[in-house]
């Protein structure tokens, strides 16, 4: 069973359950998923994601997205990095179900996570990184509010390439809206 800790009107997000970490290691070992988060270098086992799930308990923000229709866990969103003396976090996200992919779950996601970040928990910038080939990613984070605000040129290496990632990242004062339905007040 999942927690709808964050209600929107087509998912919720919910905390991450190690009873998860096969389907968590399935996608993170899927190359579809991880040329565009950047681990395509690494192999996940069962065990290390068991382990990095109970070490990762304890993050504030680290999601499942799970569709409100058919109850179906589809991917993960999270800030990490959360530094509470400057206000600022890193947004990670990927939709790890490839049919579930321009849905439009992967925006609703994001701004439910920053209605969670700036209202929630009191962030005033939020950034994140993305490689550059990744056009979906990239226009789903402008939709979104995000902003490019810098570029490290051919730092990553996939599929015997180099390529730029960029940085992005939004603002408080820049994000509009109210997306979390289940909020209280």
């Amino acid at each position: 069973m999942h927690y709808k800790k964050l209600v929107g009107t087509n998912i919720y997000l919910a905390p991450r359950r190690i009873e998860d970490a096969e389907k968590y290691a399935e996608w993170l070992n899927d190359f579809r998923i991880t040329d565009y988060v950047g681990m395509s270098g690494k192999i996940m086992t069962l065990e290390k994601e068991k382990e990095y799930l109970t070490k990762a308990m304890d993050d504030e923000a680290t999601l499942d997205i799970i569709t409100l229709a058919e109850d179906k866990l589809i991917g993960i969103v999270g800030l990490e990095s959360i530094d509470h003396l400057n206000r600022r976090g890193t947004l990670g996200i990927f939709i790890g179900d490839v049919e579930e992919r321009e849905k439009g779950y992967g925006t609703e996601a994001i701004k439910l996570i920053l209605d969670y970040g700036f209202n929630y928990l009191n962030l005033n910038n939020i950034k994140l990184d993305v490689v550059e080939f990744n056009n979906r990613a990239i226009g789903c984070y402008k939709k979104c509010g995000f902003k490019e605000c810098g570029r490290r040129r051919k730092s990553e290496f996939i599929d015997g390439k180099y390529y730029d990632r960029i940085s992005m990242d939004i603002l408080k004062e820049e994000f509009t809206g109210r997306y979390i339905l289940n909020r209280n007040i």
